[in-house]
């Protein structure tokens, strides 16, 4: 059995992306590692050859701006790392998702458990999305709880809609869930890189004038629209241990003043005593 990690970045040290920790949470259990790098405004490249690996291969790329609608970039440049994989399986990851050390060896096991059953085409991650900063996650149902994370490659797969998950000529994937979980930190970062990264990502789908009005033009990323968050009491990856360490903002939450809407307040009700999610969106079909 032999395993691909691949993903994409593009001003990574701009938007304060965890990259680097992405990339290096899976290194040891990756036959290869293929990223796509966009030409950036920063030093993202060189901070990925610096990782002095053979494994991780570079595939520079210059993104196509004008492609806003959908974030249709995204899946474009996910689809130039998936096709340039040479695995029975490939491990996808963004530049903001961090696996454990704890999950590496399910993450191994489960590969070689399906590589020969030709149904199973991806296997699904849970997820825990970090918010404001690294002590909270997001805890109602606007934070998504799964999605495909490795894909049997050359199958037809590839990247769909904004990136987020993988189809089959259009068709849902068949997938089996692993107790392996990916941690997100695209929503923990600086109020003022959380808002570089707010106005740069949602031009990816609208208009200049779409996102001056709905971000206007201060400095700083206004937090307190997450909704209900809980505290985090369990560990963090490794390697995310020296950029959690440089935290340099204060986050302040106080779960008494959210207030959701009654609806979604009526479907949390049921979830947190049903486990069952409503209305859920599964860009995938369990076996």
């Amino acid at each position: 059995m032999t395993l691909s990690g691949f993903s994409f970045v593009r001003n990574g040290m701009k938007f304060a992306y965890p990259f680097c920790e992405s990339i290096l949470s899976v290194l040891p259990i990756v036959d290869e590692f293929v990223i796509a790098v966009g030409r950036s405004d920063d030093n993202t490249l060189e901070q990925i050859k610096a990782i002095n690996s053979d494994k991780i291969k570079i595939i520079e790329t210059v993104w196509d701006d004008s492609l806003r609608e959908g974030g249709k970039i995204l899946a474009q440049q996910t689809n130039i790392a998936l096709k340039n994989i040479s695995s029975d399986w490939g491990l996808y990851l963004q530049a903001d998702e961090v696996v454990h050390e704890k999950d590496l060896p399910t993450i191994q096991h489960a590969c070689k458990e399906y590589l020969n059953n030709a149904k199973v085409e991806g296997l699904l991650f849970s997820y825990k999305h970090f918010y404001g900063s690294y002590d909270y996650i997001g805890d109602s149902r606007r934070w998504y709880r799964n999605e495909i994370r490795i894909v049997r490659n050359n199958i037809g797969i590839k990247s769909w809609g904004d990136a987020q998950g993988f189809r089959i000529n259009d068709r849902k994937m068949k997938v089996r869930n692993i107790e392996a979980e990916i941690f997100h930190y695209g929503w923990v970062k600086s109020p003022t890189h959380q808002q570089q990264k707010q106005k740069s990502f949602h031009k990816l789908w609208h208009s200049d004038s779409w996102v001056n009005e709905k971000l206007g033009k201060g400095e700083k990323y206004d937090y307190s629209h997450g909704g209900k968050l809980s505290r985090f009491l369990g560990t963090h990856p490794s390697v995310m241990k020296e950029r959690i360490a440089q935290q340099d903002w204060e986050f302040l939450y106080d779960g008494f003043s959210v207030r959701a809407p009654i609806k979604e307040s009526f479907m949390n009700w049921i979830e947190n005593k049903t486990g069952f999610r409503v209305g859920e969106y599964k860009n995938y079909e369990l076996i």
